[in-house]
């Protein structure tokens, strides 16, 4: 077994650990999938380390590191030919970060876990169910494959979301299904096409290998998804379009952008804390992922002819999740609309087709996932003892909680992207990269790197807003001295996940090189996929 294999499946020995165990044996379920989580975080690491940051080919197998390869799926489907799916795995410089996030963000969700006392064997199962589906999405390169983590993920979350959520968890879980669900299914229809579309050059077979999918001339002349004909239209709209646009509202849904995000709010509160770390931390990062490595990869035709649209999109993101973000009196709701601007300036970035905008959508991604992460955290901490999460109904914490208080304040200037620290590194590079296309004639207009900067004002002013309504001046609370006595600081174990996750946030602002370095390569090689049709 590969090194990406045991980093997929390791979990998956935990879920069938845990069920075998008795429940009387529940307390050990949390140690176990503690066990298993350093150990995929340190195998992780393990890939960084050893990665060649010279390589990278976006659309060939020599551009991949730590590849595995295996025939899966061999049919004789006569006329047509033989049905050829292999079990494909590979990791490049976007991939690779993107699975250490995950590792890490998935150690701060079991420590977020800890105190979970509802039905333990079936939540840590699903949670590391959860984090094999994680896994395979990032190291896949078979779409077939692909598909199958992308849809295995929906199950745990749903069930995670449904059985531990709060009060109207059964509206967020279904809410979240359904949209996921109607981007996938679309979905599918795409990879069909792209399998009847496209010819292993080895075999001669149809095949599901993205890295075939992304060289026009594998593809079969006069096919729904001729890379060079375009042969087939529908509605007066080229497929090759109509085969990039499904596949981004699939993944956009994901990411989220507007107006596809009114699940995520919904999703976040109601979801237990540990969970929302996981939808903010990782789930946003595969809609990211997903326009990268396959909506530009195989449709790098129409993503240039839609790159205005894509960052018109990204702008409205930003602004609109800001504005609600100010707008919010619930404090997770706020963290989850602020969100929604973030990864706004990951859509910006992407669409700018610049090295430096997609430098910085991805360094905001990897950014985005672990402050994110922290911020739900903290959000969780303060509603794991009084159970209230209203602004108002807080104020002059800092006197309560000084320990809180102060990984508050460090969490929020790291977010607003406050310089040295690694939120700033991203949207930086995405401002640069977008003010930069218009001179490189990529099709995105410098005043929407303007407007994106209002989102980084708008990103100070309602973490401040916050900052300054509960933390500070005289202390009021709704619960008067019940919750002064429920409010103590923050324990050793919640100071031993927050810590970490801050530190890296000023490792990244001052040496951003450490994820670039990586990250080079693949960045210059997608460009180079991508530049013949701007």
């Amino acid at each position: 077994m590969g090194a990406l294999s045991l980093l997929i499946f390791l979990p998956l020995l935990a879920v069938a650990a845990i069920l075998l165990l008795p429940n009387r044996l529940g307390a050990s379920f949390k140690y176990l999938a503690l066990a298993v989580v350093l150990v995929q975080f340190g195998l992780a690491g393990y890939l960084y380390a050893n990665f060649s940051p010279t390589v990278g080919e976006f659309s060939a197998v020599e551009g991949y590191q730590y590849v595995e390869q295996l025939p899966w799926i061999r049919m004789d489907l006569g006329t047509i030919g033989t049905l050829e799916i292999d079990y494909f795995l590979g990791v490049d410089g976007f991939s690779l970060p993107l699975l250490v996030l995950s590792a890490f963000v998935m150690l701060m969700a079991v420590g977020a876990s800890w105190n979970m006392e509802n039905s333990k064997k079936g939540y840590f199962a699903l949670l590391m169910l959860l984090n094999t589906a994680v896994m395979g999405i990032f190291c896949a390169l078979d779409f077939f494959l692909f598909y199958v983590f992308y849809e295995v993920m929906l199950l745990p979350l749903y069930f995670l979301i449904g059985i531990w959520g709060g009060a109207r968890r059964e509206y967020a879980a279904i809410k979240f299904f359904i949209y996921t669900l109607f981007g996938s299914v679309f979905m599918l229809l795409v990879i069909v096409g792209l399998y009847f579309s496209v010819q292993s050059p080895v075999s001669g077979a149809h095949t599901f290998n993205m890295l075939y999918m992304m060289n026009p001339e594998n593809y079969i002349q006069g096919s729904f998804f001729d890379f060079l004909g375009n042969s087939y239209e529908v509605l007066g709209i080229p497929a090759r379009m109509i085969g990039f646009i499904v596949l981004f509202i699939a993944f956009a849904i994901k990411v989220p952008i507007v107006p596809l995000h009114t699940w995520l709010p919904d999703a976040h509160v109601e979801a237990p804390t540990p969970v929302s770390i996981i939808l903010a931390g990782i789930l946003l990062k595969i809609g990211g992922y997903g326009i990268i490595r396959i909506c530009f990869g195989i449709f790098p035709d129409a993503a240039a002819d839609a790159n205005w649209w894509l960052g018109l999109i990204g702008v409205v993101s930003i602004i609109y999740g800001a504005f609600n973000a100010l707008a919010q009196t619930d404090l997770k709701r706020l963290i989850a609309y602020s969100s929604v601007s973030h990864m706004g300036f990951v859509l910006l970035g992407l669409a700018s087709f610049t090295a430096e905008g997609i430098s910085g959508a991805m360094f905001q991604m990897i950014s985005h996932g672990f402050l994110s992460a922290a911020l739900f955290f903290l959000v969780g901490v303060i509603y794991d003892r009084v159970h209230d999460r209203y602004i108002y109904n807080f104020r002059g914490l800092a006197g309560l909680m000084p320990k809180y208080t102060a990984y508050v304040a460090i969490a929020f200037f790291a977010s607003l992207g406050l310089p040295g620290f690694s939120a700033f590194i991203g949207e930086a590079f995405v401002i640069i990269g977008t003010f930069n296309a218009e001179s490189l004639q990529t099709g995105v207009p410098r005043w929407m790197a303007v407007f994106g900067s209002i989102g980084i004002l708008m990103s100070a002013a309602y973490f401040l807003w916050t900052l300054q309504r509960m933390f500070f001046g005289q202390t009021r609370l709704k619960g008067g001295e019940a919750w002064a006595t429920a409010l103590t600081d923050l324990t050793s174990r919640e100071q031993l996940i927050l810590f970490p996750t801050l530190a890296l946030a000023l490792v990244l602002g001052i040496m951003p090189s450490f994820v670039f370095n990586v990250l080079n390569q693949s960045v210059l090689s997608l460009l180079n996929l991508v530049s013949p049709y701007l």
